[in-house]
């Protein structure tokens, strides 16, 4: 008979028997199968070479006759082809169980046996926090829609530079994926950039750098900027600084928190160890800024804020249209070197500074020039410091940050 609702909901089991299983007159292969307690099943029967398979398309309390013959004329079309729509089922439901946040879980340590510590750490975050929104859905099903509006979201909440880092990580995940087998595609390729990268050779002029260190505000921030201008490290050498790394007049960076896996000395100005001397030691952590167990975070909001309150300042001093121009926290590092070079310091003892290996202590040179420098990295310092303090004391005289179309 032809299989209809009313007719299989007045079936009934055989006397003695726990199953039942009736296939319909019209569509050879499409059936519905009977248990006891009262469950009912569409069900789709075919042969695929010599095997027999038999596949579930839903029960009756979850779809019609109508919608299950469809179904049914479905899958066995697939046969037809050569296909094997049990098996397709079931790797459509692998597939499912092998979730963004999964896929995370397998990279990282991948990542953090390439990636040295600082980097490893921002993928980290990026992959566990910013796309955590994301972690639930199955990678064969994340589409470009779906990462575009994620993209949004972030730019939105934590800047467009946090943005694009983001969409670097995630991308770098599903390269990785594709050569696993993983993934088949990446996702990320065709969306759009949060905002278009500022270019690496800024260098702050006196005026700028003067407004920056008056704008900085308080909290672990301000200090942090501060302490970029004096010293000329990285930002997440300074935002991870540890008590244990600081004595009165030094700051020993760990060979596990440097770029190039080297430790590091920094002789510390009298400004820079007055601004140290002023926080406050917290609890019994070892970091000296952030919160929690872990160093400063927050940085583009940071950054935004201390963008608003320079923008803010040029508009009152030279109109409403006047507008910022783009920096980056890492062009404070290499305004110092410029800075320091201007004011007589030799390259090699600027390179010493910014714990570089390039240069004079790039290959050969490198292994048989050990000298720290330890005399002259002080003296130079001490001479960009005291520069810095003649410019931020400098008076109301001094030209605020350049303006969008100047020079």
């Amino acid at each position: 008979m032809k299989l209809t609702n009313e007719g299989v909901a007045r079936m009934k089991l055989p006397e003695g028997k726990s199953e039942r299983l009736e296939f319909d007159s019209d569509l050879p292969g499409f059936g519905v199968r009977l248990r006891a307690g009262g469950k009912r099943t569409w069900v789709v029967q075919y042969r695929l070479g010599a095997k027999q398979r038999r596949m579930t398309l839903g029960s009756l309390a979850t779809i019609d006759a109508t919608e299950a013959r469809r179904r049914a004329k479905s899958a066995l079309a697939k046969v037809h082809l050569g296909q094997d729509p049990q098996m397709q089922k079931g790797e459509a439901r692998a597939q499912a169980a092998v979730t963004l946040g999964g896929v995370v879980e397998l990279y990282l340590p991948r990542a953090e046996r390439k990636l040295r510590a600082s980097s490893y750490a921002e993928t980290r975050r990026y992959l566990k926090e910013h796309w955590k929104p994301l972690s639930e859905v199955a990678i064969a099903k994340l589409g470009r829609a779906s990462v575009a509006a994620r993209l949004s979201e972030i730019s939105n909440r934590n800047g467009p530079f946090a943005a694009n880092r983001a969409r670097a990580a995630l991308s770098a995940l599903f390269s990785w994926s594709i050569g696993e087998g993983i993934a088949d595609a990446n996702p990320v390729m065709g969306t759009n950039k949060a905002t278009d990268e500022i270019s690496r050779d800024r260098v702050l002029s006196d005026e700028e750098l003067q407004q920056v260190w008056q704008q900085t505000g308080d909290g672990d921030f301000g200090a942090i900027v501060r302490l970029l201008i004096l010293t000329a490290q990285r930002r997440e050498e300074v935002g991870g600084m540890l008590w244990p790394e600081l004595t009165e007049k030094l700051w020993t960076i760990g060979s596990d928190r440097t770029k190039n896996g080297l430790p590091h000395e920094v002789p510390l100005s009298s400004e820079a160890a007055a601004i140290l001397s002023g926080i406050e030691k917290r609890d019994e952590r070892k970091l000296v800024f952030g919160s929690r167990e872990g160093p400063f975070s927050g940085w583009s909001k940071a950054k935004a804020a201390l963008d608003g309150r320079l923008s803010k300042a040029l508009r009152e001093k030279h109109g409403a249209k006047t507008e910022l121009v783009p920096w980056r926290l890492h062009d404070i590092r290499r305004t110092a070197a410029t800075g320091m070079a201007d004011l007589g310091v030799l390259p090699h003892v600027i390179e010493a500074i910014l714990n570089h290996t390039s240069g004079h202590k790039a290959g050969v040179a490198g292994i048989y020039n050990r000298a720290s420098y330890s005399a002259e990295k002080r003296a130079a310092l001490t001479l960009w410091a005291e520069h810095v303090k003649a410019l931020v004391g400098a008076g109301s005289n001094v030209v605020p940050m350049k303006r969008a179309g100047t020079r």
